[in-house]
């Protein structure tokens, strides 16, 4: 059985929000056709304190985009957002939670970031998801959501890591891209990494003509 793994459509991710994926709003249709494709779906979401080390607001002196050794990991900083119980916190409201499974918070400790479906990002915390799939003996994941060059690789990586067979639904997902290319950077490393890059027709039509 495969899972499918929705990363991170929270408000504050989509347009309007704190810190906005550009054409973020755009994958949520495509995600709601791919939730009836899958027995499984989980979701993730960022789930910060207010005090989180990754925001910039918590350094004075220091800006958005700027990088520091955060308890000895290197961090950007970022606007204030996910904010536990906030509206920018929430899954966006187009979005189709009806068919998730299990919610898997992330970045709930103030002093490490946590980009991962699976891990905090100096792999000290489990969100719980792995033990979680492989309760349910699932080897197999696919992965869409926010951001490409952020918590949708990261996942990956951890994912390949724990040897599951993951496939990366390209069009369901929108990068960032502080720098230029940052998100067909990570695509390439996620194949590097052994993932496989589909397009959500790929998946659709499947479930269209079994």
């Amino acid at each position: 059985m495969r899972a499918l793994i929705v990363v991170d459509i929270q408000n504050d991710f989509l347009p309007g929000g704190a810190l906005a994926v550009p054409g973020g709003d755009e994958i949520v249709p495509l995600i709601n056709g791919l939730i009836r494709c899958f027995p499984l779906v989980v979701a993730t979401r960022d789930w910060h304190p207010p005090d989180h080390g990754s925001f910039a607001s918590n350094h004075p002196g220091r800006k958005v985009g700027e990088t520091i050794l955060l308890d000895g990991l290197e961090q950007v900083l970022w606007p204030p957002h996910c904010v536990q119980g906030t509206r920018g916190a929430a899954f966006s409201p187009e979005l189709d939670t009806s068919r998730f499974a299990a919610v898997f918070k992330k970045g709930v400790d103030p002093r490490v970031d946590s980009y991962s479906a699976f891990f905090d990002n100096a792999h000290r915390r489990s969100t719980g998801l792995a033990e979680y799939l492989e309760e349910r003996g699932i080897r197999k994941v696919a992965i869409c959501g926010l951001a490409t060059d952020y918590c949708v690789l990261y996942s990956v990586r951890d994912a390949r890591r724990l040897g599951l067979d993951t496939w990366v639904i390209r069009d369901a997902c929108r990068g960032i891209d502080l720098q230029p290319g940052d998100s067909e950077r990570a695509f390439a490393e996620m194949e590097e990494r052994g993932a496989r890059l589909v397009e959500s027709s790929e998946i659709l039509g499947a479930e269209a003509h079994p």
